[in-house]
């Protein structure tokens, strides 16, 4: 646990310093969780969501796009259940004056269970060597299975009484467990009660006319009051798509864990629309497909696992979210949603419009079923942040810090350094950096000896370093240093955009996926 809370204090610091993520409105002693992206930061943000829109958009024929506004008209938000439903159930520690959602402090105690699971396997697996079987170890052995039986069946009871609002019931659990207050071990609690999360606003020039209205807490509805007009003008046959990426914000009480949980956020969703009795075929196709993604960026498969939800929201019939282990524990990165035909319906009822398609195949209308996969842009931001930054001990027992980024989300894709500050290689490290700047963002660096600026490159995550020397001037060749193995290969520069092309290219890495 101190090695998580020491590398998660690492990313902090390493965020800040190197010009990725400041707190906001810093000067004025900040505003809690709220965070700007700085410089680099905002690459690396931009990156990550033109290589999921990539995918999801262009990659598919039957999914477009769409921005819609963050205001909407409230009654969206009473048609979406927003208004009624959109709580989080909190607690109160008496003593320590803290408040914690309480859903989490649960999960939180049986994933402990999991881990105490994980670790009997893990002794058992040195234990028995290449002969061990996970699956018949975790059926026979009675430790492994009391621990995993218990942590299903305070998951079952949690989902059952927070469905049926029993919120007595979801106190009682967590006395029964003997919970404490994660900071001071105090298990003095208040009653369970839930807070609604949606921020308020008005619209309208005096306060006797202006009109109430939400932030949005979610992207999703901005899709569904649109599909009709996507669907007619771009002449969409089912199943079809609507992805969208853009802010919403949610007046979370309980807000840490960095850019985890914020108060202000970006999604990346998209709804998929289909024909009702086939929303699980799709559901399980996108299950797999997004978990692909995923993987594609090469974070390491064992960091990512579902987790089928035992508490569904009021929309959906099936849900499931794809957990990252975060510094702080296996958390949801994304979430993928049956959602039934709820959303539509809500909407045709409210507003009095028809929503409904017509199915020339079926030569029918019916409102259609969506699946929906929603990831976090600023969670998606933490989870390759945290994984890439590493601190390496080298042959000759010197340390660096590097931030092995996926080189296709890199900030920035390469460095050009002269050798020395004179004798006309500043001149020609700047031709290199015109010619390449068409194809890839690209940085000059001048200021210290070469092997300082190897190492501020290494942690600002730049996949290559170019050098140009004298004998550059000569026969046009230019030293290239690769971040990860530090090898160095001596190339012409013509050559430089097919090597960096071919290390960046989001077609090569998205090809991981198929």
């Amino acid at each position: 646990m101190a090695k998580q809370e020491d590398l998660f204090k690492n990313v902090l610091s390493h965020a800040k310093e190197y010009g990725f993520i400041f707190p906001s409105s810093e000067i004025y002693d900040g505003l809690s969780a709220v965070y700007d992206y700085a410089q680099n930061g905002v690459e690396l943000k931009k990156n990550i969501r033109e290589y999921w829109w990539k995918s999801m958009v262009q990659m598919h024929e039957n999914i477009v796009g769409l921005d819609s506004a963050i205001l909407m008209h409230p009654t969206t938000w009473k048609a979406s259940g927003h208004v009624d439903a959109f709580n989080d159930p909190l607690i109160d520690n008496k003593d320590s004056k803290k408040r914690y959602r309480a859903d989490v402090l649960i999960e939180d105690y049986a994933e402990k269970l999991n881990l105490k699971a994980k670790k009997e396997i893990e002794k058992a697996r040195e234990r028995f060597g290449e002969s061990f079987n996970e699956e018949q170890y975790k059926t026979t052995n009675p430790r492994v299975m009391e621990y995993l039986s218990k942590e299903r069946e305070i998951l079952e009871r949690m989902g059952r009484s927070l469905g049926n609002g029993d919120l007595d019931d979801v106190k009682a659990l967590i006395e029964e467990l003997e919970i404490a207050d994660p900071e001071t071990g105090s298990r003095n609690w208040t009653e369970v009660r839930q807070f609604n999360l949606m921020f308020g606003t008005k619209l309208g020039a005096s306060a006797d006319s202006a009109m109430d209205l939400y932030l949005r807490p979610e992207t999703a509805q901005g899709i569904f009051v649109n599909f009709l007009n996507v669907q007619k003008s771009g002449r969409m046959k089912i199943p079809f798509g609507i992805a969208q990426t853009g802010k919403a914000f949610r007046n979370e009480i309980v807000a840490r864990q960095f850019i985890f949980r914020m108060r202000e956020f970006e999604q990346m969703e998209m709804q998929f629309f289909v024909r009702p009795g086939e929303e699980m075929k799709w559901y399980e196709y996108w299950k797999t497909t997004r978990l692909n993604w995923h993987l594609s960026l090469g974070l390491g498969k064992e960091n990512y696992r579902f987790h089928d939800h035992e508490k569904l929201a009021h929309y959906a019939n099936a849900a499931a979210d794809i957990e990252f282990n975060f510094p702080f524990g296996f958390k949801e990165l994304e979430g993928i949603h049956s959602r039934t035909d709820f959303d539509l319906k809500a909407h045709e009822e409210f507003s009095g419009r028809k929503m409904q398609y017509f199915d020339a195949e079926l030569n029918q209308n019916y409102t259609p079923y969506v699946v929906e996969t929603s990831v976090g842009l600023d969670r998606m931001f933490l989870a390759v942040f945290a994984t890439a930054l590493k601190e390496e001990v080298l042959e000759d027992g010197s340390t660096r810090t590097v931030l092995q980024l996926p080189s296709v989300l890199a900030p920035t894709k390469a460095a050009v350094l002269p050798l020395v500050k004179k004798d006309g290689l500043p001149e020609l490290a700047h031709e290199i950096i015109d010619e390449l700047k068409w194809d890839f963002h690209v940085t000059y660096d001048e200021k210290d000896a070469v092997g300082r600026r190897y190492r501020r490159q290494d942690a600002l995550g730049t996949p290559f370093c170019i050098t140009v020397d004298h004998q550059t001037l000569e026969d046009k060749t230019v030293t290239i240093r690769h971040r990860d193995s530090m090898k160095q290969d001596r190339v012409a520069i013509t050559e430089l955009k097919a090597i960096i092309e071919n290390e960046v290219s989001m077609k090569n890495w998205l090809l991981k996926t198929k």
